[in-house]
């Protein structure tokens, strides 16, 4: 590829490495002497052919099938490798160089078209080749976008941990730069060298992002990290929970079409079938999360489209048996979609149980640090992608610094649950066996009446506990004003513990006959445990219920 003359090559010293990614794929490639793990030094034959012009003997090595794309600042800040101003280079699946587009067939002279279409690209500098093991590219001074889909198997990577850690990020992402951390992206749009590459971009003849409504490097590494850990073929994020929820709804079931619910949900998602899908002729049926004779009568009687449920619920923790309730919708060919929020992709893997979709509100769990709003849905490519193309008409993109905050949360995603699964499942037996605690909602507890089902399908069963003081409203509203460490906020899942009354949080416009209608008492709390020594949570809890 020509190299445009604004790409300016300084070579500092005879030696210097380029490093990167080390193949965890397959054996390692020889390397000739004083070639380390990643490296490149050009002997003085080399440096000689630089100086006079030929640039294309000079050889860097990076990992096989990756593709890499430059911000603006990583472009400056490339001169650990001797290059200015480097703006992308993508692996071609290859064996060899590409031959150059000006030459003939079989190494002659270039083809009169070949020379007019040179001489219209205006002065060709000697191109600058990247190869590795028999794989090249080359680098130009625009941006090459190639298709920035997965990176193949994580064999190496065993556990949840580990894939939250590297998975989007360690094989290979869209964005090349030597810093650890993912670059943020922050641009609303991507440019076209020619109106040519548009033209073969339209025609699905070249990858590339177009508008920041429909895509961002950021925002990739956030849905691959999420689909790795899923096990889904594709991931869409969004800007919250609620979005992802309302656009998937509008998406899948078709107008006058027919969906089945649960009763124990969160609230809005409730108003939102009950108040929005009416006016596009959507009927629903709500039945009780584990009334499976319910669900057979519903899909029996109607052209069910959807199911749709949190798995645990929301406050109550209800938990449905996903294998069988999707096994019945399949039999009648609706979807099953399940909001994992409460169980994050660690303790429930929903996909894997049979439902179509999971969806989460990654401003819980998966970012986890409370300082960040977005949502997200994992499940086969191609409904992500009827789902995409109405997210792309009606907006709710994330921001790229809000996609850089959910990769940095699920860093520590499998710690951070590690202990709250600990530290909650503690804390229910303990609350179950205190005098002035009525009832424990948590799906860890024996006493929980789909615990059968959570044992089955859960690997841990989360870090929020409901339960219910032995007293009145203003009795628990005085047990929550003595905790110390807890907020009182309305979120959940973050480091910090939260602590909210859902009678007051999210039902305080409904009178109290209207609220226990939803199964939400005065007495109920809801608590959030983060990441807190288990001591101090207990200790403070405890001094909290004698305040009472």
């Amino acid at each position: 590829m020509a190299v445009p003359g604004s790409l300016h090559l300084q070579i500092a010293s005879a030696a210097f490495e380029c490093r990167s990614d080390p193949d965890f794929r397959s054996p390692p490639r020889p390397e000739s002497a004083g070639h380390g793990r990643f490296s490149c030094r050009p002997d003085s034959a080399r440096l000689a052919a630089l100086s006079s012009g030929g640039l294309s003997s000079l050889i860097f090595r990076f990992p096989p099938n990756f593709v890499r794309q430059l911000s603006t600042k990583a472009r400056r800040n490339c001169s650990n490798i001797g290059v200015a101003q480097v703006v992308a280079a993508s692996w071609s699946n290859n064996n060899g160089p590409a031959p150059s587009a000006s030459a003939a067939p079989g190494g002659g002279a270039p083809s009169p078209a070949a020379a007019i279409a040179g001489a219209a690209a205006g002065p060709v500098v000697p191109s600058l080749d990247f190869v590795a093991g028999g794989e090249a590219l080359a680098v130009d001074g625009d941006v090459l976008s190639e298709d920035l889909g997965t990176h193949g198997e994580f064999s190496f990577l065993s556990s949840d941990g580990s894939l939250a850690v590297h998975a989007g990020e360690r094989l290979g992402r869209g964005i090349v730069t030597d810093a650890i951390t993912t670059p943020v992206v922050n641009t609303s749009a991507y440019f076209f060298k020619k109106t040519a590459e548009l033209i073969d971009f339209k025609e699905k003849r070249r990858a590339s992002f177009e508008y920041g409504r429909y895509g961002n490097p950021t925002t990739v590494v956030a849905e691959e990290k999420i689909s790795a850990l899923e096990g889904a073929e594709s991931t869409l994020i969004m800007a919250s929970g609620m979005c992802a929820s309302t656009v998937m709804l509008m998406a899948l079931v078709p107008a006058g079409g027919h969906i089945v619910t649960t009763t124990d949900c969160y609230r809005k998602t409730r108003i939102f079938i009950e108040t929005i899908l009416p006016r596009m002729g959507i009927k629903a049926t709500v039945i009780d999360p584990a009334d499976i004779g319910g669900l057979k009568s519903a899909l029996e009687k109607n052209k069910v489209s959807l199911f749709f449920t949190e798995s645990p619920t929301n406050p109550l923790f209800r938990c449905v048996d996903v294998k069988l309730v999707s096994d019945l919708c399949h039999s009648k060919g609706a979807l099953v979609c399940i909001d994992g929020t409460f169980a994050t992709p660690l303790n429930q893997k929903v996909l894997a149980l049979g439902a179509d979709l999971v969806l989460h509100s990654a401003t819980k769990f998966i970012g986890g640090h409370n300082d960040v709003l977005a949502g997200c849905i994992s499940g086969s490519l191609k409904l992500i992608t009827e789902i995409r193309n109405l997210h792309h008409v009606l907006g709710g993109a994330l921001n790229p610094n809000a996609a850089y905050l959910i990769i940095r949360g699920m860093k520590t995603l499998h710690l951070r649950v590690q202990q709250q699964n600990s530290t909650a499942q503690r804390m229910a037996e303990i609350l179950e066996a205190h005098p002035k605690v009525k009832r424990v909602y948590y799906p860890g507890l024996p006493s929980h009446p789909e615990h059968h089902i959570a044992k089955k399908q859960m690997t841990g069963f989360g870090g929020v506990v409901s339960f219910e003081i032995d007293g009145d409203l203003v009795t628990t509203i005085k047990f929550v004003d003595a905790l110390k460490i807890p907020y009182i906020a309305p979120s959940f899942g973050g480091c910090e513990s939260i602590v909210d009354q859902p009678a007051i949080m999210s039902y305080w416009d409904l009178s109290q006959a209207e609220r226990v209608k939803f199964g939400i008492s005065d007495n109920l709390v809801r608590f959030s445990f983060g990441v807190e020594d288990f001591e101090d949570l207990k200790a403070d809890v405890l001094q909290a219920l004698e305040a009472i």
